[in-house]
């Protein structure tokens, strides 16, 4: 048996892909032993029949991955991920450590190769472990297909009942650049604060011409405080719009996007034209992840 070096991207089709990535599995077990840190990569299943065989031109996603959700769920997170491909894919309550894990799943399992960059808003051992004096940096993370520049973190004045912000970089999606946002907003129950933070997010995605606004809102679409959202760009559901009488507590005909039955996660697009838009549940997280290939 031949064995891969573990740093080798792995671009093959599907059947050929799975058993490269078991047999690098397998090799670097026996390299490394099984008190080696780490102890290795996990031996990599199938993908399910129809699953993208690399990362998806014009395929953009969002995905709150849940935090605390129990541990152990980065190889789970990654095969979720690996499943759609998206070209970019924006994280919510996402741990640094989290997603250098889920990075080197996706390229080392998967042979799906990303670029990442971090919008960390706390540093916080119970959320994302580390020494005590070198806690975790917890927040937003992007990964991009393609390279990231002009990278922009910003905390929202009032994060409400813990930090809040958004992460924002310029990236090419279908061979386009674009300005991509990521966010994820303060509480259900905490209205007040959302409406500030909409009015900060806003304003700089008005300064842009073709924007992708990613994200867990933690509101429904007819929230009042999404309003300054709704103005800038639709959702790429096409029967999720604002409710005209705010009686349908999802607003109309939308997909839910969360366990609860309630809509929360949003792709808006400004200037772009969405195309078929699709929801995932997961075991791994609380919020579905979420998915749209634009046009």
């Amino acid at each position: 048996m031949m064995c891969v070096h573990s740093g080798e991207a792995i671009v093959l089709i599907r059947g050929a892909r799975w058993a490269a990535a078991t047999t690098t599995a397998v090799c670097l077990g026996l390299l490394q032993g099984a008190g080696a840190p780490n102890g290795g990569l996990p031996l990599a299943r199938p993908l399910p029949s129809g699953s993208a065989e690399a990362a998806v031109p014009g395929r953009v996603g969002t995905w709150n991955i849940c935090n605390p959700c129990g541990s152990g769920n980065d190889f789970g997170r990654a095969t979720e991920i690996a499943t759609y491909a998206p070209q970019v894919i924006a994280l919510q309550e996402a741990c640094v450590r989290d997603v250098e894990r889920i990075r080197r799943y996706l390229e080392e399992v998967h042979g799906l190769v990303y670029r990442v960059e971090y919008g960390p808003v706390l540093r916080n051992w119970n959320r994302c472990g580390g020494l005590p004096w070198r806690p975790g940096g917890y927040g937003q993370a992007i990964l991009s297909a393609a390279p990231m520049t002009d990278r922009v973190s910003v905390e929202y004045p009032d994060g409400g009942s813990e930090d809040r912000g958004y992460l924002a970089v310029t990236t090419l999606v279908d061979g386009r650049p674009v300005r991509v946002f990521n966010t994820h907003l303060a509480e259900r129950r905490q209205a007040e604060v959302r409406a500030g933070q909409v009015e900060v997010l806003a304003a700089e995605v008005a300064r842009h011409d073709r924007a992708i606004v990613l994200g867990d809102f933690n509101a429904v679409p007819h929230a009042p405080e999404l309003a300054p959202m709704w103005a800038l760009a639709p959702d790429t559901d096409p029967g999720c719009r604002p409710s005209t009488t705010g009686a349908d507590a999802d607003g109309d005909a939308c997909t839910t996007t969360t366990d609860w039955d309630s809509t929360f996660d949003y792709v808006f697009l400004r200037g772009i034209t969405p195309g078929t838009h699709h929801v995932r549940p997961s075991p791994y997280s609380d919020h579905h992840l979420l998915y749209t290939d634009l046009e």
